[in-house]
């Protein structure tokens, strides 16, 4: 007999049934609660709150873990690429030589936005933020893919394979317009013969006369942040895409919701945060240790960036890839970088002091993602773009949870009411 526990609320006992997750984790089965007793739990942020099943990603956070689809991350930036694990995320197993092939040219032929589309580039204010271009054209592509997104689950995903590598072909295009329109460039447009990034590196970068060409490092950079940023479990922004998707919504509305929700400077805005922390403290002519004697004493506005995570309670295994190959990237382009260094400094006084041994303040991602995409030419108003870039085929594979089950219900959430008791309406001549 399955585990259960018992929840006595006045003089009435409930049994409550509990869940096991392949990794062993275990919840309270809540669902029948208020059906049963009229009462709710409350959780603000939903941070002790499972809000689905899901068989995209599995995080340990007090032992550093982190593995998609059953692979450990370390193994997945050693070995593949982010195309392939894009394909892993989205469908559940590595794919076959044939089944690569098939989804890489799916991504060369959807690369290309209709021409009709880059005329609504012209409609945005040139300093317009990138974020709010990129969600409102995505959420655009439903205009011109109507078959795809019908708004009704089971036909959408009849065309679930196109409608996938559109949104992750077609995401770098609009991104890189993007970026053009803001410095006042023309479009270009994506040769089929290059790679995911390398694609996307010539549509930012090339000029009318100069063709921008990725060097192998730039490349394998721009790959290893992408394939670490391919999903993170049930965040803010994939939990955003699940409830939108809940409501029956197409693939393009609920991944262009994500975007919204990656907007905001606590979720998706942390490398931009800590590339300013770095600056501030080379401009002021330290090497970090003021910096962390001010954070540590609680110096007004001297907040440690990119140190800690809601998550990990041990090191970020993402941020151990990546502080790697940032320096890697950084020596083999031979370039310099005075932020790295304070970078590392920070990263050794975490490391070693009790301060932040105490409190588990390790370094994660986005402590180096930030560097390396600077040392790319990536402006900071493209860095959360970049994120969403990355991210986008775990919002496809939990939309793609949520439109496959037949007996999947609207998000729903609770509250709390704490405003005013009934009261009566007072016409205006009567209010005083």
């Amino acid at each position: 007999m399955a585990d259960s526990a018992l929840l006595r609320i006045g003089k009435k006992e409930y049994t409550l049934p509990t869940l096991v997750g392949t990794e062993g984790e275990q919840a309270l089965d809540i669902r029948a609660l208020r059906k049963e007793s009229s009462h709710i739990t409350y959780d603000e942020g939903y941070g002790n709150t499972g809000s689905c099943e899901s068989k995209v990603t599995f995080i340990d956070g007090e032992k550093g873990i982190l593995r998609y689809r059953g692979y450990p991350i370390e193994q997945l930036a050693e070995h593949s690429s982010f195309v392939e694990t894009a394909y892993l995320v989205i469908y559940g197993e590595l794919p076959t030589k044939e089944q690569r092939a098939r989804f890489s040219q799916l991504l060369r032929d959807n690369a290309n936005i209709h021409e009709r589309m880059l005329h609504l580039f012209e409609g945005y204010p040139r300093d317009a933020h990138p974020m709010a271009i990129l969600s409102a054209m995505i959420n655009s592509l439903g205009c011109y893919y109507p078959q795809m997104s019908t708004n009704d689950h089971r036909s959408d995903l009849e065309h679930f394979d196109e409608a996938a590598a559109i949104t992750i072909s077609k995401v770098r295009t609009i991104a890189a317009c993007s970026y053009r329109m803001s410095q006042g460039l023309p479009m270009m447009y994506p040769k089929h013969d290059l790679g995911y990034c390398e694609n996307f590196l010539h549509m930012m970068f090339s000029e009318p006369y100069h063709e921008y060409q990725a060097s192998p490092e730039v490349s394998r950079a721009l790959n290893l942040i992408l394939l670490l940023h391919a999903d993170h479990e049930q965040n803010c922004s994939t939990s955003t895409v699940r409830m939108v998707a809940s409501s029956g919504a197409n693939l393009f509305a609920s991944t262009a919701a994500g975007i919204c929700a990656l907007w905001g400077p606590l979720h998706g805005g942390a490398n931009v945060a800590v590339i300013r922390m770095l600056e501030e403290i080379h401009a002021a002519g330290d090497d970090g240790s003021r910096f962390i004697r001010d954070a540590k004493e609680g110096v007004a506005g001297k907040r440690l960036m990119g140190f800690g995570h809601r998550v990990y309670k041990n090191y970020d295994p993402r941020a151990k890839i990546i502080g790697k190959a940032c320096e890697d990237m950084l020596k083999s382009l031979g370039r310099e970088d005075p932020c790295l260094d304070i970078a590392r400094h920070l990263e050794e006084a975490a490391l070693n002091d009790e301060y932040f041994i105490e409190r588990k303040l390790y370094p994660n991602v986005d402590f180096y993602s930030g560097i390396m995409m600077r040392a790319i030419g990536i402006p900071l108003t493209m860095f959360t773009v970049m994120f969403s870039i990355g991210r986008m085929p775990g919002w496809i594979a939990n939309w793609k949870e949520v439109a496959s089950n037949p007996k999947g219900r609207i998000y729903r959430p609770r509250q709390i009411y704490q405003g005013p008791a009934k009261r009566d309406y007072v016409p205006v001549d009567q209010r005083g």
